[in-house]
């Protein structure tokens, strides 16, 4: 941190003298090309002249203007000038008043050079956080545990000792089932196979499925859509979910996210877990989440209640993977960022009609509790 000191010349035979009040004239601020009298007119070569004709920094005597009696004698500015540019009495500043250089705060809380926060809160660049929450450039999650820009940072997930609640509604699941859960929440299931059962709650984020050599069999609880809007339009598409798996599964399994777009017909999976180890990984990774994520697309085709495209469409529809590299059974799912990672590679989503936590499995003898199991849009 630079700094200026006031001086008081002693001339002229030992006696001392004062140094004369600062000028707010503007020409005697301007640096270069400003100048003190000698005798009334500008001293040689336009530059204001102290003790030894030493300049002042910018140029400017004690704040420009000749000290008393005005006349240079050998140079020397009878009468007291500061020497080398340092604040006279009275406390102006030399070099024009600007703060000095390595970003010292001035009265008032303004930021300097370097980036010092103000009184106030105010976050200097490199994402330290203000008083009140205020997520700075980089991701860092303010108290309230709001994400920042780009889905990056520390998330403020569920409980994942989580317990499944009292109560709850079972529905036999032969074929296709569906209905409202609680909070705007959807329930749903299909099966191909001897069917199963889905329990759902009217007062709680939760669901669980059992299945008994149900061939392909879903269960799934989320928020439904009627097809209208594009993606974009709800915002930051947030799922929190707890699982605790029981049993087997037959020849595959899936768990995580489960929907359907419209126009074009798209059915979308965000693998998080599974009862064999995940797989089916495309080529193209990303992160998200803080977690690295598989990428794939595929054409497929389908009968019966597997088939949820829109209204006319016949013939094939695609499907879009994300792919979690490791597996985890508890945390929260930036639903958004998988599309927009989907949208990045160039593949069409339609309007969404279902977002919703899922379980998918391929027979076997088994069930899955989800204590937590919600789904919630910014807009």
């Amino acid at each position: 941190m630079k700094s200026t000191s006031a001086a008081v010349l002693l001339v002229s035979l030992g006696l001392a003298i004062t140094a004369c009040s600062a000028s707010s004239d503007p020409a005697t601020e301007s640096g270069t090309g400003a100048y003190s009298t000698v005798g009334g007119q500008p001293a040689s070569g336009g530059s204001a002249m102290d003790s030894g004709g030493t300049s002042a920094t910018g140029g400017v005597t004690t704040g420009g203007t000749t000290a008393t009696g005005g006349v240079a004698t050998g140079g020397t500015v009878t009468g007291g000038a500061a020497t080398g540019g340092v604040v006279a009495t009275g406390g102006v500043i030399a070099t024009g008043g600007v703060i000095a250089t390595g970003g010292v705060v001035a009265t008032g809380g303004v930021i300097a050079t370097g980036g010092v926060v103000a009184t106030g809160g105010v976050v200097a660049t490199g994402g330290v956080i203000a008083t009140g929450g205020v997520v700075a450039t980089g991701g860092v999650i303010a108290t309230g545990g709001e994400l920042a820009t780009g889905g990056e940072g520390t998330v403020v997930g569920p409980d994942c000792a989580a317990s499944m609640p009292p109560g709850g509604i079972t529905v036999d699941l032969t074929s296709w089932v569906s209905g409202r859960a609680a909070d705007g929440l959807s329930y749903g299931g299909w099966t191909n196979g001897n069917g199963g059962t889905i329990t759902y709650f009217s007062d709680a984020h939760a669901f669980a499925a059992s299945w008994n050599n149900s061939q392909n069999f879903l269960a799934h609880l989320g928020l439904d859509f009627d097809g209208s809007r594009v993606y974009t339009e709800y915002g930051t598409i947030i799922a929190e979910f707890v699982e605790q798996k029981h049993g087997d599964a037959g020849g595959f399994s899936m768990i995580g996210m489960y929907g359907w777009t419209h126009n074009p017909c798209v059915e979308w999976y965000i693998d998080e877990d599974s009862y064999h180890g995940l797989y089916g990984r495309g080529d193209v990774t990303a992160t998200i989440d803080g977690a690295v994520y598989y990428l794939r697309m595929n054409e497929t085709t389908g009968t019966d209640g597997a088939n949820a495209c829109e209204s006319g469409h016949t013939g094939p529809w695609v499907q879009m993977h994300s792919t979690r590299e490791a597996p985890r059974q508890c945390g929260t799912i930036t639903v958004s960022d998988h599309f927009n990672a989907w949208a990045a590679q160039g593949w069409t989503l339609g309007n969404p009609t279902s977002i919703h936590i899922n379980v998918e499995v391929g027979g076997g003898v088994g069930s899955i509790d989800f204590p937590v199991a919600n789904v919630t849009t910014s807009n």
